[in-house]
């Protein structure tokens, strides 16, 4: 966790193994990620102000990815068949007893499972819209569908991104809808409502920076005020080119018992 204004930066997990996906409660009082701890996997809850001990919400491989803007659901990702994954939400309540982190859930609800795989799921902040990434054209792309429908059953589908397109965000203000591409680049677009459908416009570059690829993790975010960008950025002072070759070194046992006979 780091202080912005102080410019420091504390630890927040002490559980064993790979801790991730962290994602705030609307409220910025608690932080919930998932926890590769091998004897307890699953999500995690723990206070933002590292007050507490970290609390177990769920078992199993569960990917927080957005809360609802009134904090009463979060949307998760879980690993399906095939190497897919599937779009889940979780009541969420408010959790302050003794030792408690802040928040518990419920069960799980599927939200959008199909054939392909499904991800990275953000609930828009007006609460009325859910877009994620699906591959289900064979490229990556974002959707957006209405988060009542897309909890409660099928409903309207949208297609935003005109090319390979992951991790959308929305702006905090509601009148845009971003995502990374494979080069990096970050793209925006507007976007209204009219009725129970969602007209998107026509995306464009939002900034001239490249953002680094996490895998499934998003390599940005956007500040409360929508003016500021946190982001794990690609080093262009090379020319930003990705490696083109790859060298292997054959007979590595023989070349180390040259350097080092004997041994």
């Amino acid at each position: 966790m780091k202080d912005l204004e102080r410019d420091t930066a504390s630890r927040l997990t002490f559980l064993a193994g790979q801790n991730d996906y962290p994602v705030w409660t609307p409220d910025g009082k608690t932080v919930v990620f998932h926890s590769s701890n091998q004897a307890a996997p699953g999500l995690y809850a723990i206070r933002s102000d590292g007050s507490g001990e970290a609390k177990r919400l769920t078992e199993g491989r569960d990917f927080p990815t957005s809360f609802s803007p009134d904090g009463k659901r979060l949307a998760i990702q879980q690993p399906g068949k095939d190497r897919r994954s599937d779009i889940f939400t979780l009541p969420v309540e408010a959790d302050t007893g003794p030792g408690a982190a802040g928040v518990r859930v419920g069960k799980a609800e599927l939200s959008l499972g199909a054939p392909f795989s499904e991800a990275q799921a953000a609930i828009s902040p007006d609460g009325r819209w859910l877009a994620y990434q699906s591959d289900e054209s064979g490229t990556p792309h974002v959707y957006v569908r209405p988060f009542s429908k897309a909890v409660a059953g099928p409903g309207g589908k949208w297609q935003v991104s005109t090319e390979y397109a992951t991790h959308p965000r929305w702006s905090r203000d509601g009148r845009e809808l971003l995502y990374q591409t494979t080069a990096g680049r970050l793209m925006a677009t507007g976007y209204t409502a009219q009725g129970d459908a969602f007209v998107a416009g026509k995306p464009r570059v939002w900034a001239e920076v490249r953002v680094r690829s996490l895998g499934f993790e998003a390599g940005y975010d956007i500040a409360p005020d929508g003016k500021r960008l946190a982001a794990f950025l690609v080093d262009d002072t090379d020319g930003g080119k990705l490696a083109t070759s790859l060298t292997f070194l054959l007979n590595f046992g023989d070349e180390l018992r040259r350097k080092a006979p004997g041994k």
